[in-house]
């Protein structure tokens, strides 16, 4: 293969890698999880709870009257596999098979509430992990970058004599990334009438984030003494990202008697985020390429067309993990409407529906135009109060995303998926309650096909989580 073709592929493969890291309920780039008594309920659109604050803002005029404060840690575990199948593998005529496992985790993903209430008028503020939420890690590397790259070495090995180019070499590959978009949101209530209330606020948000990987085809002894090297093809990448973003919410609540309809509507939060580039680097038969060093002698634009010669039109991708430059990472506008009612004094039930317009927030290269549609999602709980010390209940919840194989990659991908939640509180005392619960995921495997391989997309999930509310 000729040598320019190969490190083509690999600088593209690799540049293009982004990892979406998430545990929590919600859309593509939203949670919704942030006060355990969603995880043991999932609809809490109706709240008039503490937990309002979050998912029914204006229903915090009918909440407790003065000071309330509730702390909410959550524990998520994830795997996010890839089950590759190639019929051909580099031209052998035999099949490849190989299930990469990703095991993502956020050990520690808190949520902090306090509200104040004075007759008509309340006010109320939320601290959380509004994103994304976690890390990922695959040991093994990912096929998008492993097959190609092999291939490539392969391809080259074998023009120049070496017989049985496949055993010569092995793969030394590893890929993770983070992403956390921390949130701080303050939220007003007025209760415009006995049975009408709105609500306003605004939420900061800010993005932190990193990607780091290495993929590298490594030669045996024979290999290192015939051509004077064990590094064949290898590239690394390292890069940081953080910035801020921010976004109104708006709500309107009615309630009457035993009936609660709500709605809240959250904006678009634009996050535009720039690179620190850590290092990033080429190395082809021991000879290493500092494009980090280049962009920062040379600039970026002269970086970029100093490499295009060789690039084919890829250096476009290389643009987007060089120092300062800056990658779209929006949270969709976001729509919730909700109907609860009290059955009995001690029995209630909530359906709901959330739109993410994931179509119009911007992603890493325009991946939003491949959706199908924004993300819609229903969901329906129940709460039961056993006495006036025990409290149990159980939801669930389903999503679509509006997925294709076009915005699918190995490593930014998502499934369809059914979710249920259960759990109780219990009321110490008169002011102090304890949450606890836990919620699984089932996700809906995606199959990807594609020229010359096939990827099976699959993730589980669960989350346990133990909060505590106070009120003064």
């Amino acid at each position: 293969m000729d040598k320019r073709k190969s490190r083509r592929i690999v600088t593209a493969t690799l540049l293009g890698c982004l990892f979406s890291v998430s545990a929590s309920a919600g859309g593509l780039m939203t949670n919704t999880n942030y006060h355990i008594a969603f995880d043991r309920m999932m609809a809490r659109g109706a709240s008039l709870d503490i937990d309002a604050i979050y998912s029914n803002p204006a229903g915090m005029a009918w909440t407790h009257e003065g000071w309330q404060v509730s702390f909410n840690w959550q524990m998520p575990t994830q795997n996010r596999d890839i089950d590759t199948y190639v019929p051909n593998f580099l031209g052998s005529g035999q099949e490849y098979r190989h299930k990469y496992k990703g095991e993502a985790s956020a050990p520690f993903v808190p949520g902090l509430f306090a509200s104040y209430k004075k007759d008509r008028w309340a006010v109320g503020a939320m601290i959380g992990i509004v994103g994304s939420g976690g890390y990922v890690r695959y040991d093994e590397g990912i096929p998008m970058l492993n097959i190609p790259v092999a291939g490539a070495v392969t391809q080259a090995l074998a023009a120049q004599g070496i017989p049985n180019p496949q055993q010569m070499f092995a793969m030394d590959s590893w890929m993770k990334g983070k992403q956390y978009i921390y949130g701080a949101q303050v939220v007003g209530a007025y209760r415009i009438t006995d049975y009408l209330s709105v609500s306003a606020g605004l939420r900061a948000s800010y993005y932190d984030g990193y990607y780091r990987g290495r993929v590298a085809a490594v030669g045996n002894d024979v290999i290192k003494g015939a051509l004077g090297t064990d590094q064949l093809l290898a590239m690394e990448l390292d890069c940081d990202q953080s910035g801020w973003g921010f976004s109104p919410i708006i709500g309107i609540d009615f309630h009457m008697d035993r009936l609660t309809l709500a709605a809240k509507y959250e904006f678009r939060t634009k996050l535009n985020i720039p690179n620190t580039t850590n290092a990033l680097s080429v190395t082809r038969m021991g000879q290493t390429t500092d494009i980090k060093a280049m962009a920062e002698q040379m600039g970026n634009e002269a970086t970029i067309a100093a490499l295009a010669p060789q690039m084919n039109g890829m250096e476009k991708m290389m643009a987007a993990y060089l120092p300062n430059t800056k990658t779209r990472y929006d949270m969709p506008a976001m729509l919730m409407v909700a109907a609860g009612y009290e059955f009995l004094p001690n029995l209630r039930a909530t359906v709901e529906y959330h739109f993410f317009d994931d179509k119009n927030a911007k992603m890493a290269n325009n991946r939003q135009e491949h959706l199908t549609h924004g993300t819609h999602e229903v969901l329906a709980g129940i709460e039961w109060d056993i006495n006036k010390m025990f409290t149990v209940s159980c939801g669930g919840q389903r999503t679509d995303y509006g997925l294709s194989d076009e915005y699918q990659q190995n490593t930014s991908f998502a499934c369809d998926s059914y979710s249920i939640g259960l759990g109780g509180a219990v009321n110490v005392t008169e002011k102090l309650r304890i949450n606890a619960s836990y919620f699984w995921t089932m996700y809906s495997d995606y199959k990807q096909e594609q020229a010359t391989r096939t990827d099976t997309y699959s993730r589980t999930n669960g989350v346990f989580g133990i909060g505590v509310d106070y009120k003064f």
